[in-house]
């Protein structure tokens, strides 16, 4: 089954909500070897101007693996998770994700392109507060391989 090309501008239901924890927030940035004191204490990050510690810049893919499963699992989506790779990832926030924010995710599908056999699928994941706030938009390119021959 190949990439179905009609996913362009396909928006997906927003995510149940997501509460950024602060031990989840000390675990990426630990894990990503994020070393910026704002990742860890509390009293620095309020130094800062924050109300507790701010999560690495990457901290979204966290939340935005919520909407790549509704775009993954789509029946009529035809991609064969076994042959996903991750191509290119960006953010552009307009504030950092601070321990305590609680946000969505709405993912929609920009852009499906074939080239030399593998098809690539741009999407973009917007995180909003409860409110409607703006936080960040996580940008994914997913390349998948076509068959071998």
């Amino acid at each position: 089954m190949s990439v179905n090309p009609n996913l362009v501008e396909l928006a997906f239901e927003p995510t149940a909500s997501y509460v950024v924890g602060r031990e989840k927030v000390r675990e990426f940035a630990k894990a990503v070897f994020a070393s910026d004191p704002a990742h860890f204490d509390i009293a620095v990050a309020q130094s800062r101007g924050f109300s507790d510690v701010v999560a690495p810049t990457t901290f979204p893919v966290v939340i935005q693996d919520m909407t790549l499963h509704q775009l993954l699992s789509h029946p009529e989506a035809g991609i064969d998770f076994s042959r996903v790779v991750h191509g290119d990832q960006k953010f552009d926030y307009s504030r950092p994700l601070v321990a305590g924010d609680e946000v969505v995710a709405q993912l929609r599908v920009t852009k499906v392109q074939s080239l030399g056999g593998h098809t690539m699928v741009t999407s973009e994941t917007e995180v909003t507060t409860l409110e409607g706030e703006h936080v960040v938009t996580a940008t994914s390119t997913l390349v998948i391989r076509g068959d071998e021959s």
